[in-house]
Formats: C-alpha cells, structure tokens, sequence
C-alpha cells in the first residue's frame, strides 16, 4: 500500500537578518534548527531592488566542513576563491561550492536595474568528507534542464532528478533533490519522495495548499518541513505557485558550528579557528573545478 502523502509539519516565515558587509536578507531557518533539517543547515533568500541592501556583498570569508549552494534568480553575483575559480553568476545560474578542508571565497552582487534575487542554502558533509578535497560546479542557466509537462508545470532540475530527466549537480554525499517548481493558476503538482528522507519547500511566487494542510496556503516567502510520508502534493492558488522542493537524506551526525565552519566536535572547531589565525587554514590552492 502507497504511503499518503506528506504533510506539513513546521513553518518558518522567516527572519530579517543582516549579513555580510551588510547585506539584508531573509533566513528561513539555521543552528536552530539543526535536528529538524538534517542534513541541510541554512537557507537564506535575498533580494531587493535598493543597491544599499546589498552592494556591500560578501567579501571574503572562509568555510569549512560545508556545501554552500548559491542560487541566482535576478541580477548577477561576482565571485572568486583560493582554487582560482572566478566569474559572475547571473540570473537561472547556480554555484555549488564543496569547501571541504577549507576554502576562502567572496561573493559580491552587482548593481542591476530590476535589483537582485536568490537564495543560498547550506548542504553539511558527512564527517568522513568535512577534510577532504574543496570542489567547485559553477552551473549556467542553460546547462540546467527544466521539465515542462502536459498539465503546464515547470521543474527546473538542479540536483536530483524528476521523471526521466536528472539534475547536473551529481554525487553529492547525501543525495540531493533541488527543484525549481512552476505550477500553472489551480494546478496540481505531484513529486515522490525517499522514505526517511528530509523535505522542504519555500514558496517564491504565489500560493499553493499542501496535502494534509489545505486549510493553510503557504505564502511568498514562507519556507515548510514536511513529516514522513510518500510524495509531496500540491494544489496552486488562483495566481499560480512557484517554489523550490529541497530533500535530502539526513547524516544523524553531532553538528559543531562557529560561524562559516561546521564540523562535529568543538575540538574540530577549535583546531580550523587556530588554523585561520595562524594561515593554515587552507590545505589546497589548486584550481579544481567538477563538471
């Protein structure tokens, strides 16, 4: 027998945060909701049209022990690291960044008539691979395929992969599904998922009602955890619904986190902070960049 689909369990409207050099921005969730999204760690979305809320970037900063998935809807992002990799990711663009051992990047957003958008959303690394080798996918809108179907849905497939058509993003330690979901004014929207498996959305435009829940659209902005269950069924509101569907399998592993850095002891914390201080940080220069 087919398990009924999943519902929501928590809802986080999220909240004003101030980041960076001084970016504004607005974060769905972080360490304080570790055990609730395992494996993913935060999810911040900015946006805004006045350059004052976000010129000022992100310059440059480490990470460790991380995946950082930067998701570019309008304007452009200038960026650079110590593996040598540099460019702009610009609209429909994504950058998927595995700092492992440890990497110093900055991300700065430049001026754009109509502003900027996007989201950044953190994906932790098993123990096993928070020292290993730091990787780059910087991936342009067109390398990533969108689905459109009969009923007039549009999934823009990141990682994982819907039907028969599967995501650029590959190989990640836990299994990633990163949608970009578009469904048509009343439309309905069906998607599997894994048993166990953690599941979130965040509505980005318009509303739609989810199984279990249809007393209470999600709204633009509005980030859901789903419970356990079978697929993830949605109903769009009269103006339509589009939203990012994230799921991923948890590590179950301790989480130490300082800042840009998680790894899984306060030893370990400790050790990357006297690395920093002493310019030890960063184990490999090379450029190395995944395809």
């Amino acid at each position: 027998m087919s398990e009924p689909p999943r519902s929501i369990d928590h809802r986080f409207p999220g909240v004003p945060t101030l980041e960076g050099a001084g970016v504004r921005l607005r974060r769905s969730f972080s360490n304080n909701e570790v055990p609730l999204f395992d494996p993913f760690l935060l999810l911040d979305r900015f946006g805004s049209t006045n350059p004052e809320d976000y010129l000022a970037g992100f310059p440059w900063h480490p990470h460790r022990g991380i995946e950082t998935v930067t998701y570019v809807l309008d304007g452009s992002v200038e960026h650079g690291d110590t593996l040598g990799n540099s460019g702009v990711i610009g609209a429909g663009d994504v950058q998927w960044m595995n700092s492992g051992s440890g990497i110093i990047h900055q991300e700065m957003p430049k001026v754009s008539p109509g502003g900027i958008s996007g989201f950044q959303l953190w994906v932790n690394l098993p123990a096993r691979e928070k020292m290993g080798v730091p990787a780059y996918r910087g991936l342009t809108a067109s390398e990533i395929p969108e689905v459109t179907t009969d009923a007039g849905d549009r999934v823009k497939v990141v990682a994982g992969s819907y039907g028969r058509v599967e995501g650029p993003v590959r190989g990640i330690p836990v299994d990633p599904t990163y949608l970009d979901v578009r469904v048509p004014p009343g439309g309905e929207f069906e998607f599997p998922t894994h048993p166990g498996y953690t599941v979130f959305s965040h509505t980005i435009d318009g509303a739609g009602t989810f199984a279990g829940d249809d007393s209470r659209p999600t709204t633009a902005g509005e980030t859901v955890r789903f419970g356990p269950g079978g697929p993830v069924r949605v109903r769009a509101s009269e103006d339509g619904h589009r939203f990012l569907l994230v799921s991923g399998r948890p590590l179950h592993e301790p989480v130490a986190w300082y800042g840009p850095i998680v790894m899984n002891t306060p030893a370990e914390l400790r050790s990357a902070v006297q690395e920093l201080r002493s310019g030890e940080f960063i184990k490999h220069r090379r450029p190395i960049v995944e395809e």
